[in-house]
């Protein structure tokens, strides 16, 4: 083990006392990539992403474990899709989460220095060790910590946490709210933290790799890049919300319902886009039917080139740097300041929506023409 580095900043690689640990050690990110071992626990962190939805088991090996994590960031920098940088983050945050409730459960345990978790190191952490506080029942009483009673976290820090949490509970409409103090569980506290972890990891996300540190990583790329197209993982949204479209989107898609002509890069935008969250060529054929000038023979040709169906490449949406340089990024709202792809800020919003708001479009086109015939038929 390399001196200075210990178990818990291996299982812990995202912590600032980890990043310090590997300064110390003197071990170069160029180092770290040629290393055999190191290389290969990254592969496995991001590939199981894809295949499992974590981030794998951890390798025994403090070293090689803590270094995979800064390795494992640079290969989805090269990969550079943004709905991998997405789950990734998420993968490690979940892991961080489970991890968190593993080594905090022995609470009887005193922290030996460097070597243990506590809780107030976990908030001295994140810098949110002044926005927790307990309120004197989380250890005393289970019912009281199941009800949201054990602690309470500034109004603030909540809402930038819980933002991108799903599920009613977290609504701060369905929180305890007093003197800018929201109620939590000690399970609600963890997960926030895990939150706090998928920040983290997301920053900075994708990083500029030089070459020296790319070079001994084509072959992980690659391999990342043949799971990707073997899992699909662009076109597995499937779902059509035009509610939860990026505001982007929302406008494109508005100019074509009302027969405004688009300029051609604006087009294959949001033709790349629809196809990409799973419309078929006659979806979207359909939808510029209304298209001054509409062909229906050309519409369809270009919508298959970019489907991939006459072409050897499936064309990807632009990412937001591209749509902002050919003037089609308007209407940025919160979620675009921090997610750098219109589809990942559709999955994202797709994660954060209620089921039931989730009704594909095409579901309501079938509806509504199914009662137009019905009404018809009466």
């Amino acid at each position: 083990m390399a001196t200075g580095l210990r178990p818990l900043h291996a299982r812990y690689p995202y912590f600032e006392r980890s990043r310090e640990a590997v300064r110390e050690a003197d071990v170069s990110l160029v180092a770290a990539a040629r290393d055999e071992a190191v290389a290969e626990r990254a592969l496995a962190r991001v590939e199981t992403v894809l295949t499992e939805g974590t981030v794998g088991e951890p390798e025994r090996g403090t070293r090689t474990e803590l270094l995979s994590y800064p390795i494992a960031r640079v290969l989805v920098s090269l990969v550079d899709q943004p709905v991998l940088v997405h789950r990734y983050a998420r993968a490690e945050a979940e892991a961080a989460r489970e991890r968190f409730v593993a080594d905090l459960g022995r609470r009887e345990l005193k922290s030996a220095p460097g070597n243990r978790l506590t809780l107030e190191g976990l908030l001295e952490e994140f810098d949110l060790d002044g926005a927790v506080r307990g309120t004197g029942r989380a250890e005393t009483s289970e019912a009281d910590t199941e009800r949201g009673d054990g602690y309470e976290m500034g109004v603030s820090s909540y809402l930038s946490l819980a933002a991108d949490r799903r599920g009613e509970e977290w609504r701060l409409v369905n929180r305890r709210l007093a003197k800018g103090w929201v109620a939590l569980s000690r399970e609600d506290v963890l997960a926030l933290l895990g939150e706090a972890v998928r920040q983290r990891v997301a920053s900075g996300l994708p990083l500029s790799v030089p070459a020296e540190i790319e070079a001994p990583l084509e072959e992980a790329v690659a391999t990342i890049e043949e799971r990707l197209a073997e899992t699909n993982l662009i076109r597995d949204i499937d779902t059509v919300v035009p509610e939860l479209f990026p505001p982007c989107m929302k406008y494109l898609l508005d100019q074509v319902q009302k027969g405004e002509h688009l300029e051609h890069h604006s087009r294959f935008a949001i033709t790349a886009f629809l196809s990409n969250i799973g419309m078929e060529t006659d979806d979207i054929v359909e939808l510029y039917m209304v298209n001054p000038g509409f062909g229906e023979e050309i519409t369809r040709y270009q919508t298959d080139h970019i489907r991939g169906v006459s072409s050897p490449t499936e064309y990807s949406t632009p990412a937001c740097a591209t749509m902002q340089s050919y003037g089609d990024c308007v209407n940025m709202d919160d979620r675009c300041e921090r997610i750098s792809h219109p589809m990942g800020y559709y999955e994202d919003a797709l994660e954060d929506a209620d089921d039931a708001d989730l009704t594909d479009w095409r579901a309501r086109e079938s509806e509504a023409e199914a009662k137009t015939e019905a009404e018809a038929g009466e």
